[in-house]
């Protein structure tokens, strides 16, 4: 009887557990996701109707958590049972799916390069279309709030913006206490205000223009966002490059795991 000795008869424990562990952490993180989206539908009441849905006139901010999560849990599950199973196909779907992410990001942010003026438009065009929306949500009304505060702006070009919400518009019969006003987020705050006062932009714009700056902010969120990309923009290529390392880290992990395994079985 003759025994063969291989030089490698078994897959590298050391690819195979280091990619479960960077695997679990991905599955972890999409199951919080899902679970968080999830519990603001039972807070705001989606999951007991869930035309609510449909019927939203803006961007529900849960859909982002949602979407994400679910993405993130899939490829988390398929890395770490395909690591601990060795299972070749369940790895190649993982290395695929996140080439073909990473792919997206990279041309996504050719695109805004190069045709930023399109970009602006869809941005100024979204945030109008939000601003329609602001009271039907309440994830969607917290989303615009801290953007209009974290950036001191208020409306997408100017305070007139929120002529399109029909609480805010000066326009038409409506009997609306927030008639002619904004939204508290735009309004110029002390620091040394420990309460925030909900009320300060009723009525603000039945003043002069040339009173407005001193209650509220007067410049335009597309305008604040396009002054904030350069100031932070090393911190932005940081997160990009750190994002990219992670997704290029995974996919070695799964590619070498996946040589190792094919090695293994044309050996046997």
């Amino acid at each position: 009887m003759y025994y063969y000795r291989y030089e490698s008869a078994e897959v590298s424990c050391c690819y195979k557990y280091l990619m479960f562990s960077y695997n679990i952490i991905f599955w972890l993180a999409g199951v919080a996701f899902i679970a968080v989206g999830f519990w603001a539908w039972s807070e705001k009441g989606v999951l007991l109707d869930l035309a609510q849905v449909t019927r939203l006139r803006g961007f529900d901010p849960v859909w982002l958590v949602l979407v994400v999560g679910g993405v993130t849990f899939i490829l988390g599950f398929a890395g770490c049972v395909g690591a601990l199973r060795e299972n070749v196909c369940l790895l190649k779907f993982f290395s695929g799916v996140i080439g073909l992410i990473f792919f997206l990001e990279l041309t996504a942010a050719v695109l805004a390069v190069v045709f930023q003026s399109q970009v602006r438009e869809w941005l100024n065009d979204f945030f109008l279309e939000n601003i329609k929306g602001y009271r039907d949500d309440i994830d969607l009304q917290n989303l615009i709030d801290s953007l209009q505060r974290m950036n001191y702006c208020c409306g997408a070009q100017d305070p007139n913006d929120w002529d399109l919400n029909v609480y805010f518009s000066c326009n038409g019969t409506h009997r609306s206490r927030e008639k002619c006003g904004v939204p508290f987020s735009c309004c110029v705050t002390d620091p040394a205000d420990s309460v925030v006062n909900t009320q300060c932009g009723y009525d603000v714009r039945n003043r002069p223009m040339r009173d407005w700056s001193s209650h509220i902010h007067v410049k335009g969120c597309i305008s604040a966002l396009e002054d904030w990309l350069p100031r932070n923009l090393y911190t932005v290529a940081i997160v990009f490059i750190v994002i990219s390392l992670l997704q290029m880290v995974g996919i070695y992990l799964a590619r070498t795991l996946i040589s190792d395994i094919q090695k293994v079985k044309f050996n046997y």
